[in-house]
């Protein structure tokens, strides 16, 4: 059986689909070759420091070769920043919703190995964004391939006007349409993403779209972004792939959903799961490392999965580890401002019709608002139970030291205007993240980002804050450069890799990559 479900595509059309995907155009990184396994009794030994996303995915990459490895995670769930626990009268919390695109394939062709058809995701319909002036934008229905999935969204959209778009910088928006990594980082990294939208002359209002749509997701704000991030962004989501805009989510809480199923998985894997297990140090021997949890232990290699605060933390407790210009980049990562996540169980329910989830803006500190309930299994029962309902709350970019009580009290009534249903509305319970783990991504930062390889082949970094030349993303990024770590592992090993895919790695219309590249000619000259 074909380790993603594409062949019998190939063997029609000679053309392999991606995973589950639709685009015929999406790229193929085939796996380096190598023998499938070690011999019997040589197997390397392999800490993956870090139990999210992108340390299960190399935990499983490298367990799939006969490695043997020992994952560690600090909290006693897996699942990172997608982890969720018990609350103390039994209900679930997590950090927030997450969006599974149809264009994150290696996210999902991780997630199959415990859920095969996917089965456990369901599809959302629409996620509309509401701005505070009544203007209302929505992805359903739309065309999915580029350009026309451009045009009807432009055609029927209440934020973008025809005659706004004849203002635009048609050189300046050459950029949005000829994305090729790692080339538009050395291009726009340096720029700011607020910066560039207001060199294309995006209108206001249209403005604020782009940033809710793409910006958003990185919990920062768009004059602290890099517009490279930004742009590719767009390409990911929107210019650059046929997938669509449009997700599915899990259908229960991440941990019955995904974690518990994948843990199991680990484990028939004969990957030694270890909770509750926080790594303090590792020191570089001659022969591997060791690595320091409560005990000392001797590996082969070490795979460092952990969010910026985290690896800041373990590096600098590590000082013989890699080289001093290597530690010196991981000290100078940056993360996000303050976010805020308030699930809040309600005594009444949000009206039937409501979207699952509804991005906001010019609301104040509210940006987004999820009702658990119309899609949640757990949050549904409540429902049934008791009549009420489960609506999350999320503010982002907030600032250092804000007083969470003031922030909670704000998105309540900002949620009244937004649901007015729910005015009045007594809290039955209420959990709430105040957190600030994300990795900024500021301009001028690309280079100096880690990348998965490090000058010490026995050491490899893997997650979203990881420098990566691929049109991926968020949890996309987290998976990808999980494999990549494995795989770059594997290979200093004469063992085989895995097949990775992305999302076409270039604009899609020859015409409009000519249109940019003249552009960048003139500028050159």
């Amino acid at each position: 059986m074909s380790e993603f479900p594409g062949l019998p595509l190939l063997l029609l059309t000679g053309r392999e689909a991606p995973p589950s995907g639709r685009d015929r155009r999406a790229h193929l990184l085939p796996a380096r070759p190598g023998r499938a396994r070690p011999d019997r009794g040589r197997e390397p030994r392999v800490a993956v420091v870090g139990g999210g996303i992108a340390g299960v995915a190399a935990a499983v990459a490298l367990a799939e070769r006969g490695v043997r490895v020992v994952l560690h995670e600090r909290h006693d769930q897996l699942g990172g920043r997608v982890r969720g626990w018990t609350t103390p009268t039994g209900e679930t919390m997590t950090r927030g919703f997450h969006a599974f695109f149809r264009q994150y394939y290696n996210l999902r062709a991780l997630l199959r190995r415990a859920d095969p058809d996917l089965t456990r995701m369901r599809p959302v319909a629409d996620y509309p964004l509401l701005h505070a002036n009544g203007t209302r934008e929505s992805f359903a229905k739309l065309p999915l391939t580029p350009p026309w999935n451009v045009a009807g969204f432009v055609l029927r959209s209440d934020t973008f006007r025809l005659r706004d778009l004849a203002r635009m910088d048609t050189r300046a928006a050459t950029a949005l349409f000829d994305v090729s990594l790692p080339r538009t980082y050395a291009e726009l990294d340096d720029v700011d993403a607020d910066g560039l939208l207001r060199d294309i002359r995006f209108p206001d209002a249209a403005r604020h779209l782009a940033f809710e749509v793409f910006s958003r997701s990185f919990f920062a704000h768009p004059s602290a972004l890099s517009a490279a991030e930004l742009v590719t962004m767009f390409h990911i989501y929107f210019l650059g792939s046929s997938e669509g805009l449009l997700f599915d989510v899990p259908a229960d809480p991440y941990p019955a959903a995904i974690w518990e199923p994948m843990r199991e998985h680990l484990t028939a894997l004969g990957v030694e799961v270890r909770t509750g297990s926080a790594v303090e140090r590792v020191t570089r021997r001659a022969d591997g490392c060791r690595v320091s949890a409560g005990g000392e232990e001797d590996v082969d290699a070490v795979v460092l999965a952990l969010d910026v605060n985290g690896l800041r933390a373990l590096v600098e407790a590590s000082p013989d580890l890699v080289t001093p210009e290597w530690r010196a980049g991981i000290a100078d990562l940056r993360t996000t401002p303050p976010f805020l996540v308030s699930r809040l169980w309600l005594d009444r329910p949000a009206r039937p019709d409501r979207a699952p989830f509804l991005g906001t803006s010019g609301f104040g500190r509210l940006d987004n608002v999820s009702v658990l309930d119309h899609f949640e299994g757990e949050a549904r029962a409540y429902r049934d139970r008791t009549g009420g309902s489960v609506v999350e709350l999320h503010a982002y970019a907030l600032e250092e030291g804000c007083d969470r009580d003031e922030v909670v009290a704000t998105l309540l009534r900002e949620l009244e205007l937004v649901y007015p249903e729910l005015t009045g509305a007594r809290v039955v319970q209420a959990e709430h993240v105040l957190s600030a783990d994300c990795p900024l991504f500021a301009p001028g930062s690309f280079a100096t980002r880690p990348t998965v390889t490090t000058p010490d082949p026995a050491v490899v970094v893997a997650g979203d804050l990881a420098r990566v030349d691929l049109p991926v993303a968020l949890m996309e990024r987290a998976a990808t450069t999980g494999f990549l770590a494995a795989n770059a592992l594997l290979a200093g090993w004469g063992l085989r890799g895995h097949d990775l895919w992305t999302v076409p790695n270039r604009g899609r219309s020859a015409l409009l990559r000519r249109a940019a590249g003249r552009v960048r000619e003139k500028a050159r000259t």
